[in-house]
């Protein structure tokens, strides 16, 4: 009797449906990862506007905070010229509004005088319970609040009673 070398059909089967029910298993995991990922890069772009806001603040003094993130952002120049318009605080892919899943908007507050004298910034996920499940904002105070909705948080007010991240 001759005796084939290989596997069998079945055997190939059963080594597929393993492969199959694992991988069933481990793509949630991976997901709910890359998301929680993308909320800790939202967290920090936020963290990083709140320190450009400040620097550009103590910088210009009589521009008060920045009216956007294009404002913090680089200018085409190679090294980076810091200007009023374009401080070079914050990198091109942060001042561009998305990174990581998440649009991340920043404006200028209360105008006084020219002055502006608060700013506002907000973190929202692009594909809501696809790139993130929460949406974050944050203003002068520095302090950085989550909606576990993922709604964009509207304004200053509302962002105010969110809760802050510990």
């Amino acid at each position: 009797m001759r005796r084939s070398k290989g596997f069998s059909l079945i055997e190939l089967l059963i080594v597929v449906a393993i492969i199959l029910i694992i991988a069933a298993i481990a793509i949630p995991n991976l997901l709910r990862a890359k998301m929680a990922a993308n909320e800790s890069s939202a967290v920090g772009s936020l963290r990083t506007v709140n320190t450009a806001m400040t620097s550009y603040y103590s910088t210009y003094p009589t521009v008060g905070y920045a009216a956007n993130l294009a404002t913090l952002g680089p200018t085409a120049a190679v090294p980076c010229a810091a200007t009023s318009a374009n401080a070079c605080l914050i990198d091109s892919a942060l001042a561009s509004g998305s990174k990581n899943g998440f649009s991340i908007a920043a404006t200028g507050g209360n105008v006084v005088n020219g002055i502006a004298f608060n700013y506002y910034s907000t973190a929202t996920p692009v594909t809501l319970h696809g790139t993130g499940d929460r949406s974050f904002c944050g203003f002068d105070d520095s302090v950085i609040r989550f909606d576990p909705s993922g709604a964009i948080v509207g304004s200053r007010n509302t962002c105010a009673g969110l809760t802050p991240i510990q």
